[in-house]
């Protein structure tokens, strides 16, 4: 089962539906479960595609993507995301050079560690990520200075927020429609 909603499977869509899966074609030439979930309502396809591209992929992001896969990934740790920690923690873990440091840095995001592997700006933005997800109505200007202290530009800190925005939408999208990965093809960078 790919949800607990309907779905329009590719060969059987038509119209702005087809159109849509054409551009939520992955890199391996599959449509993820993720997209399928939106079936009903293309235009919400459309939309989370932009979204995704926009946040993940664009080319004037400045924050490395290693970087930006592992906020995804604690993101969905923090939320029981197991879709979205699927995916991108192997993106990450690829990102990584995999191995060793991939699985001690996916490690170290499980345990709410980040300190084990993260330090710095990067530290500091994975906890700003965590504060984000489980204690938004706590955020306070404060929380900046110890961004800017730690070395983040405010652009930085930008690109983390929507990253970590994103995937707490996402993580909601997934988690609360059922969708699972079965039939998907594993991250992006297999």
């Amino acid at each position: 089962m790919i949800a607990w909603i309907k779905t329009i499977q590719p060969d059987k869509a038509t119209g702005a539906l087809s159109s849509a899966y054409e551009d939520a074609m992955t890199p391996h030439g599959t449509i993820d479960n993720v997209m399928k979930a939106h079936s009903l309502r293309p235009h919400t396809m459309r939309g989370h595609i932009a979204l995704y591209g926009a946040v993940l992929n664009h080319p004037e992001n400045v924050l490395p993507e290693w970087f930006l896969e592992a906020i995804g990934t604690y993101t969905s740790i923090l939320n029981r995301c197991e879709y979205s920690l699927t995916h991108h923690s192997h993106n990450a873990r690829a990102l990584l050079g995999g191995g060793e440091k991939g699985d001690e840095a996916l490690a170290a995001l499980q345990e709410s560690k980040p300190e084990r592997i993260f330090s710095g700006k990067y530290l500091a933005l994975l906890n700003y990520v965590e504060k984000l997800t489980v204690d938004v109505a706590n955020i306070e200007e404060s929380d900046f200075t110890a961004l800017r202290d730690a070395g983040a530009d405010d652009g930085e800190i930008l690109e983390t927020n929507q990253v970590c925005a994103y995937f707490n939408y996402i993580n909601r999208h997934l988690n609360g429609l059922g969708v699972s990965t079965e039939g998907d093809v594993i991250g992006r960078y297999t």
